[in-house]
Formats: C-alpha cells, structure tokens, sequence
C-alpha cells in the first residue's frame, strides 16, 4: 500500500503574498512564519501594527521596521531577565528604588554618571567604601542590574564565595581556566569586602582575580573597611597595597557615610547602637 505525507500547514513555496489572498490565510502563514522564525513578539504584534500602518499611511519599509523593533525589543528584555537571573544576586535591586536622601558621600551627578555604565565600556571599577547600611550593596546591585539589561554579562558573589569558589578551581587545577572564564564577564561585582580576614592562601586567590581583571573588565568592590585597613583584612600589606593600586587606577571611588539605612527609625526600639566608622585614607 502506498504511503501518503502531510504537509501539515504551511505555505507552499509558489505561493506568493498579495491580492486575492484573504485575511484568514494571511493570518495563518504569519502564524507559521512567525512560529518558524521563533519571534513570537513580532506575531504578537502585527496586527495592531497593521491597523496602525494602515491609520497613519505607513510604507511597507516602515510598517517592516516596526515589526521587527518589537521582536527585537522583546529578545533584548528576555536577555536582560536571563542575565539578571544568571548573575545570582541575593535580592533585586535598581537605581531607581535607592533612597537618595539618605545617600551621603555621593551625589545625584554622580550617581546618574554610574547609571550611564560609561565605567564598564572603558574597563573601568567602581569601589564603594562605607559603615554597613549605607547603600553600597544596594549600588553595586542596582548598577548590575542595569548592566544586564544593557546586554553585559554579569557575575555577583561576596569576597567569601568567590575565594571558596576560587579555592574550588585551584584545589581541582582549573585555577586559570576559571580566571579566564570570568575574564569573559565584562562586569563582577565582590560584594563585603572586609566583613571575613583572609587567610594567606585566600588573599592571594583573591589577588588573582583582581590582578587578571586589571585594564582588562570592571569589579564592583563593596568594603566596610577603608583601603588603610586592607592589610587588616588581607593580612599582608604588601598584597593589600598591590592590590588596591590595580583596583583604583582606573577606578571611581565613593566613601559612603552615616547610620545603617536598615535600622532608620529604630533606634528606640533597639536602644543605643554601636555606631560604626570608617575613617579616610
């Protein structure tokens, strides 16, 4: 017995789009289309495209462009939710939700340059030092974020994790595979810097991470400690000092000051507080 195919739905190759094809048809190859070349957004949107192409005498070029901005618009936000969700931050944070008024040590010019993300096209840093509560996590988070929706690839950890995951690769010998593999990052943010002394072996991972980053990508660096107690947290000041020479040469630094922004308000709740200094270098 023979064998017979389907050729399911889709449009032959003869067929041509113009007159004499009716609205249902052209519905459907668009649907096919659309499903072949996986740009649902532009599916999405055609035929309020078309209502308004037809409203305001728009050229097939124009009515064209618009469809394929909206797909395109759509895959860059998918993108930046995919990074967002990839660089693993502990909370998600943007600019815009940052209290300003309690941001002391910075102002909003400042702030809006950083927004700009100029630092990460020039492989540049961003270093801010300050008590806890101040912000910095919040900044380094809420600039991250806004780089992944920029298209960059982003990797967030605290200074801890990425020495226990530093630590990890040299023990297995993938130390400089796993170097090279964020070198690709055009950002990392290293979050706490300070809050946990560092062990010989540790600092020195964590030297290597900085020093292979240098001129080549950018580090956000969040401290509690100001670079005069680097050698504190590092426990060599020579490392300490080798180290922030790289990190602040191409680099804006930000000495955030004030009380704890999380615990605004409390203060007779809790009772007196211990109030923490960071004094400058």
């Amino acid at each position: 017995m023979a064998r017979t195919t389907t050729t399911a739905s889709r449009p032959t190759a003869t067929k041509t789009v113009g007159s004499g094809r009716t609205g249902e048809q052209t519905a459907s190859d668009l649907a096919f289309y659309s499903r072949a070349m996986k740009a649902p957004a532009l599916l999405d949107a055609a035929e309020r495209l078309a209502e308004r192409a037809r409203s305001e005498s728009w050229s097939h070029a124009e009515f064209l462009v618009a469809c394929l901005q909206r797909e395109v618009a759509a895959r860059e936000s998918h993108g930046g939710e995919a990074r967002v969700r990839s660089a693993r931050f502990p909370a998600i944070k943007t600019i815009e939700e940052l209290d300003v008024t309690h941001l002391r040590g910075m102002t909003r010019e400042q702030l809006a340059h950083l927004g700009t993300l100029d630092f990460i096209t020039g492989k540049e840093n961003a270093i801010f030092l300050g008590p806890p509560g101040t912000g910095k996590t919040h900044l380094a988070i809420g600039l991250a974020v806004r780089a992944c929706q920029a298209g960059h690839k982003v990797a967030f950890a605290t200074a801890a994790e990425w020495v226990d995951r530093l630590a990890a690769a040299h023990h297995t010998g993938r130390l400089q595979t796993e170097l090279i593999k964020l070198s690709r990052y055009p950002l990392i943010v290293v979050d706490e810097v300070g809050y946990i002394p560092f062990e010989a072996e540790a600092a020195n991972l964590f030297f290597q991470l900085i020093s292979n980053r240098y001129e080549r990508a950018s580090v956000i660096v969040t401290s509690n400690k100001p670079f005069g107690r680097w050698g504190e947290v590092f426990g060599d000041e020579t490392v300490a000092a080798a180290m922030i020479d790289r990190l602040v040469h191409h680099a804006e630094v930000h000495s955030l000051k004030g009380d704890s922004y999380r615990m605004r308000g409390r203060g007779r709740q809790l009772g007196h507080l211990p109030t923490a200094t960071t004094e400058t270098d």
